[in-house]
């Protein structure tokens, strides 16, 4: 091996690296530069979606999140589902038997779900 032979990972690994900094150090330059500086209570107050807010930030429901999770888990879970669609008349018994164990511990994860209430908006 030769230093000749690395110079390409070296011009990657730089440009790789030009490529990540250079849109933070122009929004750095940016903002140095060209945006106004007006301190102030009114700039620096809490505002969200058109309305002032009392208090501190907006409050925070953990049931939005817990409803995102388990809408990720299904999807993700269901992407698995489509090979399976797509070569069910190929495969064999063992591969059925697996989608099936696989499809119930995904329905039982809905039932879970639907029994702690995760799926409600109250």
């Amino acid at each position: 091996m030769t230093g000749e032979s690395y110079l390409p990972v070296v011009v990657l690994l730089i440009a790789a690296a030009a490529f990540a900094v250079a849109p933070l150090a122009l929004a750095w330059a940016w903002a140095k530069f060209f945006s106004p500086r007006k301190p102030g209570p009114e700039k620096n107050a809490i505002y969200e979606c058109g309305l002032e807010a009392k208090g501190g930030a907006m409050p925070f429901h953990p049931g939005y999140i817990l409803y995102a999770i388990v809408f990720l888990i299904f999807d993700v879970e269901s992407i698995f589902v489509l090979p399976f669609a797509v070569s069910y008349a190929g495969l064999g018994v063992k591969e059925c038997l697996a989608m099936l164990v696989f499809l119930l511990l995904l329905i039982e994860g809905l039932v879970w779900a639907c029994s702690k209430r995760a799926l409600t908006w109250v």
